[in-house]
Formats: structure tokens, C-alpha cells, sequence
């Protein structure tokens, strides 16, 4: 299969509108998820029932050695991934001044290590196609920093420079490695948000829709963007 495209974090909104946009655009959909399998294999069945292909994939992205295993046996059972995205994620906001190192610890072990966890088995079976994508999901936060935010935030920020410095050793290989940076988007992420604060803020006075991060996940992985590479992308509205 040369058209695979793993996209982790596939049981969340941002996560299963990818997927959908992906599957749509003529991909494999290879869609990982950790404990939350329901919405996955709910998305599974909608895919299939459209005509795409999809298969599911379980791992936790913060067990180095499992996601070592588990994307190592995959790509012998079905072959090298043509893009990955790096959608997984989680947010735990405090202020800083209270921040706990639990906090601290579980967001850059998910967001940030878990960049390394999955991609790094995936880079050599890549390079030796000599084609690929990667794309990264940032964030606003990793942009221009939020209150309240300060680990997420650093996980973000990190994720970019990890992207930029990945894309120039990639480059030529035939390998772009680009990141997409969502503002507020409506998802569970923003149930409790202060909208009434948020909403001032942003430009276009709306949140985005999942459907638009995927619409640019779906470009990135297509010929037209095959000279796009090092770059962030922003889909927030104007907010930064």
C-alpha cells in the first residue's frame, strides 16, 4: 500500500475530521487511538461504508518501546506510511505559580515526546522510498504563548522546532515536514472555556471547524504541496 497515512489521536474531533478528509482524498487511513476505541471504530464503519480503506491501530504513544513494536510490525505487514500526522494530544492548564510537575510531565510526554515516539520509527522506512510527509498538529498556544498555558504552550512551541529542524535533514529525501497550528477549535477541548473572552480575540469573531484543519491537512499531503516544506501553518481566524 503506498498511499497510507497514520494520523494519530484519531477518537478526537480534530483527529476523526482528518481522518474522514484524508480517506475522502483517496488515502489509506491508518487511525490510531489509545483507551478510547468507540469513536474509532464508529469512524471506521462510516469510513468503509463511503467506499474508503481504513484500518485501526492501538498504542499509546507515550511507551517508546510499544510504539517501536507495534508501527515496526505494521509497516512489515503493510508497507511503508506515505505521510503521518502527529494529531495526539492533551492540554492540562494551571497557572503557572500552581502548576504541578504532574501537569508539567503529562503534557510534554504526550505532546512532545510523543513526536519522537511515533515519527522516529517511521523516518528510515521513509527515507528509503525517498517520498513522504509529515505534518504535526501545533497549536496558537505554541505560537504566540497562552496564560494558563505555559506547558502546553512549551509543548507546542517545541513541536514547531522539532518540525523545522526535521524538514531541513528530510528535505532531500523527497520528505516535507510541515505543521499546522489550529486556534480555537470547536471541539471537546473548548466546552469550558471562557468564550465570551475568547471570541473578542479572534479576528473573524468565530471558532473554526475541525473540517478546516483537515481541508489543510489534506493539501499538505497532496503533489501541490510537494515544495512546501519548514513551515507552519496557521488556520485560527486571524487570532495570531
Amino acid at each position: 500500500m503506498e498511499n497510507q497515512v497514520l494520523i494519530t489521536g484519531a477518537s478526537g474531533g480534530i483527529g476523526q475530521a482528518i481522518a474522514r478528509a484524508v480517506a475522502k482524498a483517496g488515502y489509506t487511513v491508518v487511525a490510531h487511538y489509545n483507551r478510547n476505541a468507540a469513536p474509532v471504530e464508529s469512524l471506521a464503519q462510516q469510513i468503509r461504508a463511503e467506499g474508503g480503506n481504513i484500518r485501526l491501530l492501538q498504542f499509546d504513544i507515550c511507551n517508546r518501546e510499544q510504539c517501536q513494536e507495534v508501527l515496526e510490525k505494521d509497516i512489515a505487514e503493510n508497507g511503508t506510511y506515505y505521510g503521518v500526522v502527529t494529531n495526539a494530544g492533551v492540554c492540562a492548564d494551571m497557572a503557572f505559580p500552581a502548576m504541578t510537575g504532574e501537569y508539567w510531565d503529562k503534557v510534554i510526554n504526550t505532546n512532545l515526546n510523543g513526536f519522537f515516539n511515533v515519527v522516529h520509527p517511521l523516518v528510515m522506512p521513509m527515507c528509503r522510498k525517498k517520498r513522504g510527509r509529515i505534518i504535526t498538529i501545533s497549536s496558537v498556544s505554541g505560537v504566540i504563548g497562552n496564560r494558563g498555558q505555559v506547558n502546553y504552550s512549551a509543548s507546542k512551541a517545541g513541536l514547531i522546532g522539532a518540525t523545522k529542524a526535521l524538514a531541513t535533514e528530510l528535505a532531500s529525501r523527497n520528505i516535507t515536514v510541515n505543521s499546522v497550528a489550529p486556534g480555537v477549535i470547536d471541539t471537546e477541548m473548548i466546552k469550558d472555556a471562557p468564550m465570551d473572552m475568547i471570541l473578542p480575540a479572534i479576528p473573524m469573531k468565530r471558532v473554526g471547524k475541525p473540517e478546516e484543519v483537515a481541508a489543510t491537512v489534506v493539501f499538505l499531503l497532496s503533489e501541490g504541496a510537494a515544495y512546501i516544506t519548514r513551515q507552519v501553518i496557521s488556520v485560527n481566524g486571524g487570532l495570531a
